[in-house]
């Protein structure tokens, strides 16, 4: 069985690929919805990789019957083979708020300025990433008197703080980076569990110089909290 372990690596590789980007939205939590069709091939690439591998194999062992002679791999190259079945059988989460809590802040650079208007009617839906630029960048304040509403997971801050968050890709989990905003007035009980996925509707409460690490993060007075499922995609993109 040593000599099948390269072709049993890839086919394992690639059906764990397949197995995230055909049968499930899985490969979500990894990539950008753009990166499907690449994948799609590499699954199929590496499973007809594998299958010629263990073909060759096949007839190598057959003429090394004949001949008498025949070299094989280490037993330890089939340790190769528990990362390819982990990503199998247990695909890995989303990333969540420990990765969150371990970035430092990071906005984009750019300056104060006036935003498009933001459409009619309340409460109007937005990414955290869209709240969080209109309230450190705005000098129009367009947030002002209107209702907001989002949707993100729980990070907890210091002193029962919490925050509703979100992390934005460019093109896969690897360059993730957070966007938040503190909760206030929506869980007289206490804050949330880490990692709850929730959406909340309320108002932007003003506070610190636009442009200013005094502004961030933006405050939001909740009306409204309610928890939700995981979205199929849990990252908002650039």
């Amino acid at each position: 069985m040593r000599r099948y372990g390269s072709g049993a690596l890839l086919l394992l590789t690639g059906g764990a690929v397949l197995r995230i980007t055909l049968f499930s939205d899985l490969y979500l939590r990894y990539v950008q919805p753009a990166l499907r069709p690449c994948l799609i091939v590499s699954g199929v690439a590496l499973i007809l990789l594998g299958l010629t591998t263990a073909v060759l194999r096949s007839r190598d062992h057959v003429e090394d019957h004949g001949h008498g002679h025949g070299v094989a791999g280490p037993r330890v190259s089939w340790l190769l083979v528990l990362p390819a079945l982990a990503l199998l059988l247990f695909p890995p989460p989303a990333l969540g708020s420990y990765s969150a809590e371990r970035e430092a802040a990071q906005r984009a650079a750019q300056g104060v300025g006036i935003f498009p208007a933001l459409p009619a009617g309340n409460p109007v839906d937005l990414t955290l990433a869209q709240f969080g630029s209109r309230a450190m960048y705005d000098t129009g304040r367009s947030l002002k008197g209107r209702t907001v509403r989002m949707t993100g997971f729980v990070t907890h801050g210091d002193d029962g703080t919490w925050y509703l968050t979100r992390l934005l890709v460019s093109c896969c989990a690897a360059d993730a980076t957070t966007s938040k905003v503190e909760i206030r007035g929506a869980a007289s009980d206490g804050p949330p569990p880490a990692d709850t996925w929730m959406t909340v509707t309320g108002t932007w409460q003003p506070g610190g110089r636009l442009g200013t690490d005094a502004a961030w993060p933006p405050v939001l007075d909740a009306t409204s909290a309610r928890r939700v499922r995981q979205p199929a995609d849990p990252y908002e993109k650039r």
